[in-house]
Parts: structure tokens; sequence; C-alpha cells
């Protein structure tokens, strides 16, 4: 097994872009379950 490299202190690493993603992918996500909302709700009251 490999040595862990000495000077390595645990929460060290910056993390600001999987951040960044995480926040990207949470934007699309929640948009895009409300513009489906919407588009079925919008189906619904034409097609009835």
């Amino acid at each position: 097994m490999a040595n862990a490299p000495t000077t390595y202190k645990k929460g060290s690493q910056d993390i600001r872009e999987q951040n960044d993603t995480f926040a990207l992918f949470w934007a699309l996500t929640k948009w895009g379950i409300i513009i489906n909302v919407i588009i079925l709700i919008a189906l619904a009251y034409f097609f009835t």
C-alpha cells in the first residue's frame, strides 16, 4: 500500500469548483421541475 503524503491536512483541498458545479446542478434541476410542472398544467388545461 502506498504511503500517504505527510503534508496533507484534512479539509485543505479547494472545493470551490465542486460547490459551483453542485449549485448549477441544483439550479437546473429546480428550474427543470418547475418548467415541467407548468407544461403539464398547461396541457391539462388546454386539452380537457
